[in-house]
């Protein structure tokens, strides 16, 4: 097991309300999930939230490994969960279907999409897949420092915009952005915040009408599935373990929740 940080002379304990928890996670008000491609800095920023060097724990039921502590934010608690890098969640790898099934299943709170923000384009893959999957996550734009270096920018508040959810520059390495961060997460889960995701539409007419007929046996079927859409697609791609699921009644196991539960379901596929 690796050991904390000391906490009182690491430079993100003059975060304002955040302390770092490390490991201790017996009980915690959020679940917060960090998805992204493998070197986008989610480590990083899961360390300076945490205060730890990667504390591995184990999936239930996977032979994978994910990182997992905890930080206490203005008097909540939350759990996070640094998921494996990918590049998208169509459970073609076990990095993928571990991501995919922990937001899908596991339900956080908050979903974290960190991207490298000088490769923006190609990380945009992955966003809008998590996006087809939850309400809730944030944009979190890394390695602004080389994007800036590149003498590059990016329009954070359009950008923002046509996805429908906050966009937060950081960088992690240095520690920025870390305030803005944990204020945005805090605001979602206690509700202040509300995003309001952009999805894709009009695929085309037939597609359209064959994904509306899943989503109308799919709600019949699973009243409170929060992802018929996302699943009716899956569906008609064929995805096997989304087959699976569905076939054995356990994607009906996902409840419509408005708040959070202090110990969230964690389910796999």
């Amino acid at each position: 097991m690796n050991e904390l940080h000391n906490c009182e002379t690491c430079p993100v304990h003059n975060v304002d309300n955040l302390v770092k928890l490390g490991i201790n996670m017996d009980k915690y008000d959020f679940v917060v999930a960090l998805a992204g491609n493998p070197n986008t800095g989610k480590s990083t920023i899961f360390n300076n939230l945490t205060g730890l060097r990667q504390h591995t724990g184990n999936w239930p039921g996977k032979t994978v490994s994910r990182a997992e502590g905890g930080f206490k934010y203005n008097d909540k608690s939350y759990k996070l969960v640094d998921l494996p890098g990918t590049y998208s969640l169509l459970s073609t790898s076990t990095d993928e279907d571990i991501a995919r099934s922990f937001i899908l299943f596991g339900q956080p709170d908050v979903t974290l999409i960190v991207v490298d923000s000088t490769r923006l384009e190609r990380n945009l893959n992955l966003v809008l897949q998590i996006l087809e999957i939850t309400d809730r996550a944030i944009l979190v734009l890394n390695l602004m420092d080389e994007l800036k270096r590149n003498n590059l920018e990016i329009d954070v508040r359009t950008l923002s915009k046509k996805l429908g959810i906050p966009v937060i520059p950081t960088e992690a390495r240095q520690k920025k952005g870390m305030t803005e961060l944990l204020k945005i997460i805090d605001d979602i889960c206690s509700g202040a915040y509300v995003c309001k995701p952009k999805r894709l539409r009009n695929i085309s007419p037939r597609i359209d009408a064959a994904i509306e007929e899943l989503v109308k046996s799919l709600s019949e079927r699973f009243p409170d599935l929060l992802n018929a859409r996302w699943v009716a697609i899956r569906l008609l791609e064929g995805d096997q373990n989304i087959i699976n699921a569905v076939e054995s009644g356990e994607i009906g196991r996902l409840k419509s929740e408005a708040g959070s539960s202090a110990q969230p379901k964690l389910q796999t596929i």
